[in-house]
């Protein structure tokens, strides 16, 4: 079966970190540029940040620059996300995507999307 897979999200404080992990299964994401988008209840989607294929280019939404950090590991089929800093209006179901093109992801295509893994701030 190919799908992502997102894991790693959790209740945290104000201030807190945690590291969400997509896993892709059934194909390889070395070929694609693999990006993650959030949804807080009654909002909507919001773009976080994107990775390509080579790694070698990322982009961030204004919202989490300098808190949020981008990452793969083609080795482990693995993209990441470090969310910093996270503040209460992170609150969201977090997911991840994966599209050919760069320019497009994360939210404007996805061959892929993931089924999502929540992240709360609250203290």
């Amino acid at each position: 079966q190919l799908q992502l897979v997102e894991s790693g999200g959790g209740l945290v404080q104000p201030g807190g970190s945690l590291r969400l992990s997509c896993a892709a299964s059934g194909f390889t994401l070395d070929d694609y540029a693999v990006g993650w988008f959030r949804q807080a209840p009654g909002k909507e989607r919001e773009g976080i940040s994107c990775i390509s294929s080579s790694g070698s280019a990322t982009k961030y939404f204004d919202s989490v620059k300098g808190r949020f950090t981008i990452s793969r590991d083609d080795a482990k089929n693995t993209v990441y996300l470090q969310l910093n800093s996270l503040k209460p209006e992170d609150n969201a179901i977090y997911y991840c995507t994966a599209s050919k093109v760069f320019a497009l992801c994360p939210l404007r295509q996805a061959d892929y999307r993931g089924q999502g893994t929540q992240v709360t701030v609250s203290s």
